[in-house]
């Protein structure tokens, strides 16, 4: 299925499990699908089950959503008194669609639990109490976590996802992994069929741990390793440490949720030459979850750190905000620096992020689907290398592997039944009656489906995309806020192209924010008075009511 059929599907309100290979798009569809329903005035509950995954779409966890906490079960009380709050009655009460991403990692008695709270607070014997739900995520990948030995069971083995029924919406499309040998791999491990090819295509991707690069990032199983390594890379770096610490605003027990799902630490402690990795999908800035980079230096006006990144690219990264997102508004978020020390990450954290290169250690895989999720994090095969190994590395949940024909099989039923749908034109009148039940407002005309974002950012420089954004008209401050860079990165900027001779000096000025441009006539006397080679006197004449951000920039055109 494409993930154009599969918006289709959502679109008439159905209950939709939405699975695929890793690569196949899920986050962009949801995301497609998230703006689809807000143009309709439609607000969907956005939830994970788990703290990084929550953080990644903006969302928080389906236990903090539904109220059930980390309970293990619910008494008759316990669901009369939970769906009683008012908080949590009002929350789900307003819902009419609810998005739960990483379903893998959901066991079959939490999804009964969230179940129950919906059909008590919604008066009603209706899964979920009627709610539209979409179930995202892979079963071959990380699987729920369980106390003691018994494994607990996947969602789909609940009664409550038999009474769901989701239409399975599987989508076919690979936008990760482009080499025919490394997907013919990943598909073996998939089908619970390792056979020795693939062992020896993947062996053959072993390297000598002692002469490996050491910038490239390496994927290990347990978080000690992780830590030793990173401490171990930093305290060898020279010169002193910049330290960015992370602030939050909102409620306390949410943002505390978010810090322990935002991917970059509390406090970060970077040094030149760090080897780093972006934690969030900034498309304006050129950074991705999983974008690799090197710390070459900190702006200095601000400190923030100057990476360059593994294609080339030279950018400044200021801090960002995760937020948790409910109502269409901000109930809690952080602010923190997006990148983290990448000489090593755990196989847990990297789920969702795409490398282009990896040293993964699989040597202690304890868990079914560790080393699938590890490897497919890779985009080539080239980029691939295997420093430890065990037997259990490439195996997958039998069970997982036994129900994947079944959800394929469902999937292309799916398909051709909503295409002879969409032929009658019934499709469109569902999707119509979905959301006027809903409480939007439908529009005939379809919004269309944004294209998948290209694997790879193309090879502009920072300035070089500073300068196409001033010369589409865009001003200095609406630069700034379209690559969420400070203003006074984007003084830097325009300094540099100016002097380069690729910025005339007469769009700066067009370009220039009206608060400053006000100013501007009082600056130039004041280096008619003072001399514009060294900018304290003048921010000192001046009473430090210009920044030297602004003294910089009045100074390039001062030189006209």
């Amino acid at each position: 299925m494409t993930q154009s059929e599969a918006l289709s599907i959502l679109k008439t309100g159905a209950n939709v499990f939405l699975t695929g290979e890793p690569g196949s798009g899920k986050t962009h569809t949801v995301n497609e699908y998230v703006a689809w329903l807000r143009s309709c005035g439609i607000e969907p509950a956005i939830t994970a089950s788990t703290g990084i995954a929550a953080t990644h779409i903006h969302g928080m966890t389906i236990h903090a959503w539904s109220g059930i906490g980390i309970r293990e079960a619910l008494s008759e009380a316990d669901i009369d008194a939970i769906a009683s709050k008012e908080h949590v009655s009002r929350r789900i009460g307003k819902t009419t669609t609810l998005i739960i991403d990483e379903v893998s990692m959901l066991s079959a008695p939490v999804i009964a639990m969230v179940d129950a709270v919906c059909r008590e607070v919604k008066r009603t014997d209706l899964p979920f109490g009627g709610i539209q739900v979409v179930l995202v995520g892979d079963f071959f990948q990380l699987p729920p976590i369980g106390r003691g030995s018994a494994r607990p069971a996947f969602a789909f083995e609940s009664g409550v996802w038999q009474d769901l029924h989701p239409l399975v919406c599987y989508l076919t499309e690979q936008h990760r992994q482009e080499d025919p040998r490394f997907l013919s791999v990943l598909a073996s491990i998939r089908a619970a069929d390792p056979d020795p090819t693939t062992v020896s295509v993947v062996l053959s991707r072993e390297a000598d741990i002692d002469g490996f690069d050491e910038d490239v990032p390496r994927l290990f199983t347990h978080n000690v390793d992780v830590d030793r390594l990173n401490q171990e890379r930093l305290d060898k770096l020279p010169g002193g440490p910049k330290r960015y610490v992370m602030n939050g605003t909102g409620a306390p027990p949410m943002i505390e949720a978010l810090k322990r799902g935002c991917l970059s630490p509390e406090v970060l402690v970077l040094k030149e030459g760090a080897v780093v990795m972006g934690t969030k999908n900034i498309p304006a800035l050129g950074i991705a979850n999983g974008t690799l980079g090197t710390v070459i230096g900190f702006e200095h006006a601000t400190n923030y750190p100057v990476i360059e990144t593994h294609d080339g690219r030279e950018l400044t990264v200021a801090p960002v905000e995760w937020a948790v997102e409910e109502g269409g508004r901000a109930r809690a978020k952080i602010t923190q620096v997006p990148l983290r020390l990448a000489w090593a990450i755990t196989v847990h954290k990297s789920q969702g992020m795409s490398l282009d290169a990896a040293a993964i250690d699989l040597s202690r895989a304890f868990e079914y689907g560790q080393g699938y999720v590890a490897l497919s994090r890779v985009r080539t095969l080239d980029g691939l290398h295997i420093l430890g190994w065990s037997e259990q590395a490439l195996v997958v949940h039998p069970l997982i592997a036994a129900h994947d024909e079944e959800f394929r099989s469902a999937s292309d039923d799916a398909t051709a039944a909503f295409a002879a749908l969409d032929a009658s034109g019934e499709r469109l009148e569902l999707e119509q009656n979905f959301v006027k039940a809903s409480g939007g407002h439908w529009e005939k005309e379809p919004r269309p489906m944004s294209e998948k974002p290209l694997k790879k950012a193309a090879k502009e420089s920072t300035y070089d995309q500073t300068l196409r954004l001033l010369e589409e008209g865009k001003a200095i401050d609406e630069v700034a806020q379209e690559r969420m860079l400070t203003i006074g990165t984007v003084y830097g900027h325009a300094e540099k192209l100016v002097h380069a001779g690729k910025l005339s000096r007469e769009l700066l000025r067009e370009r220039i924010p009206e608060p400053f441009a006000r100013e501007l006539p009082r600056i130039h006397d004041a280096f008619k008075t003072k001399g514009a080679e060294h900018l304290t006197p003048i921010y000192d004449f001046l009473g430090g009511a210009v920044s030297f951000d602004d003294l910089r920039l009045a100074r390039i055109l001062y030189e006209a």
